[in-house]
C-alpha cells in the first residue's frame, strides 16, 4: 500500500523556521513527483510546492517564493519542505501527496490537485507571537 506520512509541524513565532518531513513506505519516490499541500481553516486545500523526480521544483503560491524550499532523497525515500521567514498566514495544515513522474521530464508537478493521491494525515503548522 502507498503510504505518505507528514512531520515536523510545530509552533513557531513570526520569523521562524521548520522543516517539514514526507516519507514513504510501500513505494519508492524515483518515479513520483511528490506535492506539499495546505488547508488554512476557513480556506479549500491548496497546493504550496512541487517537485519531481528530476528535482526541478514548482511554487504554486508567489507567498512562498523565496521563504520555502522543497527537497528530495530518494535514498531516505523522504521529501522535505523548508520553511523559513514564517508568517501567521503561513498557520495551516500542511499535506504531501504523490503524483507519477516515469520519466523526470518536469512536467509532473503541472498536473491538477486532483491528479495526486497517497495523501498523508497532515502536520500541523501555527505561526504566531
Amino acid at each position: 500500500q502507498l503510504q505518505l506520512v507528514e512531520s515536523g509541524g510545530g509552533s513557531v513565532q513570526p520569523g521562524g523556521s521548520l522543516r517539514l518531513s514526507c516519507a514513504a513506505s510501500g513505494f519508492t519516490l524515483d518515479y513520483y513527483a511528490i506535492g506539499w499541500f495546505r488547508q488554512a481553516p476557513g480556506k479549500e486545500r491548496e497546493g504550496v510546492s512541487c517537485i519531481g523526480n528530476s528535482d526541478d521544483s514548482t511554487d504554486f503560491i508567489d507567498s512562498v517564493k523565496g521563504r520555502f524550499t522543497i527537497s528530495r532523497d530518494n535514498a531516505k525515500n523522504t521529501v522535505y519542505l523548508q520553511m523559513n521567514s514564517l508568517q501567521p498566514e503561513d498557520t495551516a495544515v500542511y499535506y504531501c501527496a504523490a503524483t507519477p513522474d516515469p520519466y523526470g521530464s518536469g512536467w509532473a508537478c503541472s498536473k491538477p490537485l486532483n491528479k495526486f493521491g497517497s495523501w498523508g494525515q497532515g502536520t500541523q503548522v501555527t505561526v504566531s507571537s
